[in-house]
């Protein structure tokens, strides 16, 4: 199973949905390969936002080593599902992917969205954790049903 998380410049909500997802997986003994991406290519190459690292560092989830990047074609195909964390990225998503692979985009949140923490505080981030590690142990659920 190979999932990918996309936001718009990969570097708060998408690292940190991939980073709790595998976290849980691995948590849980399940084989998931877990990426992420973003719709624009404004970051690409570069870390996670300091303040998603730090953050994200409390809790015990390492993004050092994270680099943005923007969604390629090929991955519409390469992933088995693509979680957007919001409508607006959901949106981008379809447009962009064939009409085969539709089906594998949803929202990560189900009906609901990750909001974007970038011009916001510390409980911004801390919210962006909080909704990433409920949705992942979701996922994982349901990953262990089958």
């Amino acid at each position: 199973m190979r999932i990918l998380m996309v936001c718009l410049g990969n570097i708060c909500r998408s690292p940190t949905a991939a980073a709790t997802l595998r976290a849980a997986t691995a948590t849980a003994g399940v084989a998931v390969d877990v990426d992420s991406a973003g719709t624009q290519g404004w970051h690409e190459g570069k870390g996670a936002d300091a303040r998603t690292i730090e953050h994200a560092r409390r809790r015990g989830l390492d993004l050092s080593g994270h680099r943005a990047r923007r969604v390629r074609d090929d991955d519409f195909t390469a992933f088995d599902r693509v979680y957007a964390m919001d409508r607006a990225n959901l949106r981008a998503l379809v447009q962009r992917a064939p009409a085969a692979v539709q089906g594998k985009i949803a929202l990560f949140l189900g009906a609901d969205e990750v909001p974007d923490p970038w011009a916001g505080g510390p409980a911004d981030f801390e919210r962006v954790l909080d909704l990433c590690v409920a949705a992942s142990t979701t996922i994982v659920a349901a990953l262990r049903e089958r």
